[in-house]
């Protein structure tokens, strides 16, 4: 079983200097990881911990700059050391649509240049979202589809795959990332089991399991045995395993607590219970 962090898990202790993505990696191995997830964040230059917390925040206005090469082949270096492969980035800030043209281009610019890191450090998998509006009219459907068929021939001939994730814009709502999968060859999706719509959870769990290439199990506080009782996580992942779905198994924990180590160990943790039940 491949098991992966999400480096968003740890956006505070980024933000208040006590992580870099060295410190990511090591994190990772005493973990218990196989992989490594970084959110570009953690591989960008950043100028001060508001922007790490801003880019969280307001993924939809996330501005990260990647970092030079000699800093990427560091990161590939020590992560080799450290003897994991790199799964999922999670990219903010290059996502499809945008109403402008010149902006959808620079976004463009900018999921070239995140796949291009992915291609030197070997990762798996990108995520970049579509963008857009909840709505989804079919002229926003046909730009994000345009924009997901380019990147992922980019993608495709650097040997990385191109995911979409439920997170922001038409994506929470499951019906309208159905229609982004369907039209969409070659596109997979970061599962994550939070990010849906008001009253759509369930349904998205159900029509979206199929299409899962990659997971974020989001926790966000446990109680007394271990369990996360705003979100029924055994039943998420029991979607998953129904539909088939064999890929690593990511955490993005969002500690009410603001502890990120105690909740990815116990999000870890909850993943093995239901595993092994």
């Amino acid at each position: 079983m491949d098991l992966s962090i999400c480096s968003f898990s740890f956006h505070r202790l980024l933000a208040a200097g006590k992580q870099d993505i060295f410190k990511y990696i090591t994190d990772c191995k005493e973990l218990g990881c196989t992989l490594l997830d970084p959110w570009n964040a953690h591989l960008a230059e950043l100028k001060d911990g508001d922007s790490v917390l801003f880019a969280g925040h307001n993924p939809d206005q996330a501005h990260l700059s990647a970092v030079d090469e000699v800093y990427v082949d560091q990161v590939k270096g020590a992560a080799e050391v450290a003897g994991l492969p790199f799964g999922c980035i999670a990219v903010d800030g290059a996502h499809i649509y945008e109403a402008d043209p010149e902006v959808r281009e620079a976004n463009r610019a900018k999921a070239y240049r995140w796949i291009s890191i992915a291609q030197t450090l070997k990762a798996r998998q990108v995520r970049i979202d579509s963008g857009g509006p909840a709505e989804l009219p079919d002229d926003v459907l046909a730009i994000i589809v345009d924009g997901y068929n380019d990147v992922i021939k980019y993608a495709a001939d650097r040997g990385v795959e191109v995911l979409i994730e439920n997170h922001w814009g038409p994506s929470p709502i499951p019906e309208n990332l159905v229609r982004i999968l369907d039209s969409v060859e070659g596109l997979g999706l970061l599962f994550d089991t939070n990010n849906w719509a008001d009253g759509m959870q369930e349904k998205g769990w159900q029509m979206c399991a199929k299409y899962a290439r990659a997971t974020h199990v989001k926790t966000f506080q446990f109680d007394a045995a271990g369990n996360e009782p705003s979100v029924d996580i055994p039943k998420a992942m029991h979607y998953l395993l129904d539909a088939g779905y064999n890929g690593a198994w990511g955490i993005e924990s969002c500690p009410t607590d603001g502890d990120e180590y105690t909740g990815a160990r116990k999000t870890i943790e909850l993943i093995h219970r239901v595993l092994n039940a």
